[in-house]
C-alpha cells in the first residue's frame, strides 16, 4: 500500500490470472470467442493481430461486450479481460494479403453476430506475464498464433452488406450501421479489421485507434444534426458515479459547443503527485475542432453519449462534462467507462434550473474541486460565465434595445 491506492492493482490481476492459467493447458486453446479480436499498435505499420478466446464454451459474449458492463465491479471487469487468450500474428497493414488465412479468419470473427467456437493452435504456451500500464486496460495472456479453426459462424447482416459494398466509404458504413442499431462495440471491432471502406483503401486499424475513431465520427455527425434542433429552455444537470469516477454533466441553453474536464486526484493513475489535483480539459465551439483532443479518447466517448441524448430529445445545448477520478479507480479499464458513465447519467431525469448560477451550485455541491479551479482550466466555461450576449439587451415584449 505504499503507492497510496486503496487496493493493489498488481494483486487484483494476479488473482484473476491465476484462475485463468489453471484452465490453460499447453498450446491448444479451444473455446467460444465472444466474438473478440485485437489489433495492436506497437511497431506500426507492422502490427500484431489475432482472435481472443477463453478456454470455455457457451455464451461468452459478456466477456467483450463493454456496453453491458456498467455496474459490474472492478474485480469482474479484470476477470472478463483476463480470461481472453490472445493468439497473435504480425501483419503489415499495407500488405495484408501476405497474412493469408489467419487474417481472413480473424476478420470473419470480427463480423460475427454471436459467439464463435474457436480452436487456436499456438506456437508456444501463453506467457504468464502481467502487463501494468496506465494506458492499457487489463489484458489476458498472449502467444504467437500458428493455426486457427472456426466453428459455425453467422455474420451480422448489416455488417455483411457493408463489408461486401466495396464502393461504400468506411465513414458512411459506420454511420449506417449505427443508425441500423448495430452496437458500437461491434462496429469498432469490424472497423479495426479493415472490414469497411472503398476496397483499395481498406486498412487494419489498431483497436485503440478504432475505438476513438468510431466515437469521433459518429458524434461529429450527431453534432451537425443537432444544430438543426431548437435550444433547450432550461439548465439541466445529469449525474453518474461508477468505478471511482464521478460525472456531472451540465447542459446550458445555448447553441452547440462542448467542453470536457478530467480531474485526477493525488495518487491516482495519471497523477502521481501526493498533494495536487491535476485537471485536463479540451473543448470545441459551434464549428467543432480540427485537432486531436489532448485528453484522448475520453473526450470523444463523452461527447458521443451526450449527443445521443440530444438527438433523442431533438434539442441542442452547450455541454460541460466534469469528471473527478478518485483513488478507488485503481486500473484503467478503457474509454468505454466514460461513455457508459455518461450514458447512465443521461438516462436519468435531470435536475432543472432557471439560472446558470443555480445549476453550477448543484454541480459544485457534488464535486470536491472548487468552481474557481475549473474556471482556471477551461476557456469555454470561463467565457460562459464572463461574456454577455446581445440578446440580453433586448426587451422580449417590444424587440427594442434596452439601454443600460
Amino acid at each position: 500500500m505504499l503507492c497510496g491506492m486503496t487496493r493493489c492493482p498488481i494483486i487484483e490481476q494476479v488473482i484473476s490470472h491465476t484462475r485463468m492459467w489453471r484452465s490453460v493447458k499447453g498450446t491448444d486453446i479451444n473455446g467460444s470467442s465472444p466474438p473478440s479480436v485485437f489489433v495492436g499498435r506497437f511497431g506500426y505499420p507492422y502490427v500484431q493481430i489475432g482472435p481472443m478466446t477463453p478456454s470455455s464454451f457457451g455464451d461468452t459474449s459478456l466477456l467483450d461486450d463493454t456496453e453491458r458492463w456498467f455496474g459490474r465491479s472492478m474485480d469482474e471487469i479484470i476477470d472478463f479481460r483476463s480470461q481472453l487468450v490472445r493468439g497473435m500474428t504480425v501483419v503489415n497493414i499495407k500488405h495484408t494479403e501476405k497474412a493469408g488465412r489467419l487474417l481472413n479468419a480473424t476478420r470473419e470473427i470480427s463480423l460475427a453476430s454471436h459467439y464463435v467456437e474457436t480452436e487456436m493452435k499456438l506456437a508456444k504456451p501463453p506467457m504468464k506475464r502481467l502487463q501494468l500500464d496506465n494506458d492499457l486496460q487489463p489484458l489476458g495472456p498472449t502467444a504467437p498464433l500458428q493455426h486457427l479453426d472456426l466453428g459455425y459462424i453467422k455474420w451480422e447482416p448489416h455488417m455483411e452488406k457493408a463489408h461486401y459494398d466495396v464502393d461504400l466509404k468506411a465513414v458512411e458504413a459506420a454511420r449506417s450501421l449505427y443508425k441500423n442499431g448495430v452496437p458500437i462495440n461491434s462496429i469498432m471491432r469490424a472497423f479495426s479489421m479493415g472490414s469497411f471502406g472503398v476496397e483499395k483503401n481498406r486498412r487494419l486499424v489498431p483497436t485503440r485507434w478504432s475505438i476513438t475513431a468510431i466515437d469521433d465520427l459518429l458524434s461529429k455527425d450527431m453534432a451537425n444534426r443537432t444544430k438543426d434542433y431548437p435550444i433547450i429552455n432550461q439548465y439541466e444537470v445529469y449525474e453518474s458515479e461508477y468505478l471511482g469516477n464521478r460525472f456531472e454533466i451540465l447542459l446550458v441553453p445555448d447553441a452547440w459547443s462542448y467542453e470536457a474536464y478530467e480531474a485526477w486526484y493525488p495518487r491516482t493513475l495519471w497523477n502521481p503527485s501526493e498533494t495536487h489535483v491535476n485537471i485536463i480539459t479540451d473543448w470545441e465551439g459551434y464549428k467543432g475542432r480540427a485537432t486531436y483532443a489532448s485528453m484522448g479518447g475520453c473526450y470523444y466517448s463523452g461527447r458521443l453519449a451526450v449527443l445521443e441524448h440530444l438527438i433523442k430529445i431533438r434539442r441542442q445545448a452547450k455541454v460541460f462534462i466534469f469528471r473527478e477520478a478518485y483513488p478507488d479507480y485503481i486500473l484503467p479499464v478503457g474509454v468505454w467507462q466514460v461513455r457508459e458513465n455518461c450514458r447512465n447519467a443521461m438516462r436519468h431525469e435531470p435536475q432543472c434550473y432557471n439560472t446558470l448560477e443555480a445549476s453550477l451550485n448543484r454541480v459544485m455541491s457534488r464535486l470536491s474541486i472548487s468552481l474557481e479551479k475549473w474556471v482556471e482550466s477551461g476557456p469555454l466555461l470561463r467565457h460562459t460565465l464572463t461574456q454577455r450576449k446581445l440578446t440580453e439587451f433586448f426587451d422580449s415584449r417590444t424587440n427594442l434595445v434596452v439601454i443600460v
